[in-house]
């Protein structure tokens, strides 16, 4: 795994072997940020960024790299976060705080808001098509949600549904 753009740029980060975790191709997160930087969100003001369902920690990573002020990864798998951990004490990345925990116990007492919220959920997760309406309520005015998701997921008649893109076996459907 690599991060893309930003402070970090070009830190490879490598993941341990029998990782269970899927992380987002370098195609897909080039797509996502291009389409974050030129429509939704100003990196230049720190926004504050929620990533549930970590795994990896791809997304919070590049978070972190493009200028948040602030990004939060949450992920329940004890060797997964163990892993973020140990990423961010070795790239000594301030504003980057993995959680280890459930995201659904932990959206529904969390009392803080965010200018992104990014959600990578197993796709074969039972009550996926929940997370939405879930996740929204965290998201600051002005702010966007990311679903990645598989193609058999159609979230276009979602009240604050925005815009999907597709990139291969990557789904991302966008909610304001």
């Amino acid at each position: 795994m690599r991060i893309i753009r930003g402070k970090y740029k070009g830190r490879h980060v490598p993941t341990p072997t029998g990782f269970k975790a899927r992380p987002t191709t370098d195609f897909a997160k080039e797509g996502l940020f291009n389409i974050l930087e030129n429509v939704y969100v100003d990196f230049e003001v720190s926004p504050t960024a929620l990533d549930l369902f970590a795994g990896t920690g791809s997304i919070g990573l590049e978070l972190a790299s493009r200028g948040c002020g602030k990004v939060v990864s949450v992920e329940k798998d004890f060797k997964h976060w163990q892993f973020l951990s140990r990423v961010q004490k070795e790239l000594q990345i301030k504003e980057w705080l993995p959680l280890k925990g459930d995201v659904f116990k932990y959206v529904h007492t969390c009392r803080v808001q965010y200018d992104i919220i990014f959600a990578d959920p197993p796709y074969a997760l039972e009550n996926l098509a929940d997370i939405p309406d879930v996740a929204l309520p965290l998201l600051a005015e002005g702010g966007v949600f990311i679903l990645e998701h598989g193609s058999s997921y159609d979230f276009s008649q979602h009240p604050r549904f925005v815009n999907h893109r597709n990139y291969g076996s990557v789904n991302f459907s966008f909610f304001q």
